[in-house]
């Protein structure tokens, strides 16, 4: 019984640093997905005109997503729209 205990607390300890590990890469792929929107931003006007992307502030509300650290709620709004923009994703790294 003494040998579960062990077992299942060096367990649970083993995890905790992956927990913080796994939200670090959406954390860097939101970032990654804000500064590939930004870096295209300056074409936008134009492209709202032509009948692009008409819900700019769902994005700004992903990038507030984002910064929060809420990137569940920020990526897919991202990452539509960037494709519905034609340009590629970034590497999710």
């Amino acid at each position: 019984m003494k040998s579960l205990k062990l077992c299942l607390i060096a367990g649970i300890a083993a995890g905790l640093p992956m927990a913080g590990a796994v939200a670090m890469p959406d954390t860097k792929y939101c970032d990654a997905l804000i500064g590939r929107y930004n870096d295209y931003a300056s074409n936008l006007a134009d492209w709202r005109r032509s009948g692009g992307w008409s819900k700019a502030a769902e994005v700004d509300a992903a990038i507030a997503h984002c910064k929060a650290g809420d990137t569940a709620a920020g990526i897919p709004t991202l990452e539509k729209t960037l494709r519905t923009m034609g340009i590629g994703l970034p590497a999710r790294t």
